[in-house]
């Protein structure tokens, strides 16, 4: 099973996703680590990123999937996975539940605006707002609450727990 926890940038993907797989005894994956440098140059400059630019990180994120799956473990993945189409490419041949990570443009912005050392800044956070669409089948979660807070909510929901850590 794949727990995608999925949100714009800032919204505390990678820290509820490593504490989501501490939790469940799982392995932890950040999309941000398959980014070509091209895209994480693209980023820094503040430029979107588009499908084209996407494309191999997905596909790169994906191969990383199956192999955790061929190999029968769990992954919690912490990637904005905006659009459907993407969560659906991450998805193909898997088993994925989805985390979402939910909070207003002002409540995000105020999270870039506290972190250092990423980056992914609020240039690109209202592109990453454009181009996503809600999950309709998502653990929503508040960005604002706490990492912890939101892992307690996830963990509670049977539907998204791994059967052996029920």
């Amino acid at each position: 099973m794949v727990i995608l926890v999925m949100g714009v940038t800032g919204a505390g993907k990678t820290t509820v996703g490593k504490l989501l797989a501490r939790q469940l005894g799982c392995q932890f994956l950040d999309a941000d680590d398959f980014h070509p440098p091209e895209n994480i140059e693209k980023m820094k400059h503040g430029i979107p990123l588009t499908d084209a630019d996407r494309e191999p990180w997905l596909a790169a994120i994906h191969m990383a999937l199956l192999d955790y799956a061929a190999k029968n473990q769990n992954v919690a993945l912490a990637c904005s996975a905006l659009k459907q189409k993407y969560r659906e490419k991450l998805a193909a041949g898997l088993d994925m539940r989805i985390c979402y990570l939910k909070g207003s443009f002002e409540e995000i912005s105020s999270h870039i605006a506290h972190r250092t050392g990423h980056f992914a800044g609020e240039a690109i956070l209202a592109g990453q707002f454009a181009d996503l669409e809600e999950p309709d089948d998502a653990v929503v979660l508040d960005a604002n609450a706490t990492p912890e807070e939101n892992v307690r909510v996830a963990l509670s929901k049977p539907n998204l727990v791994p059967q052996q850590k029920r």
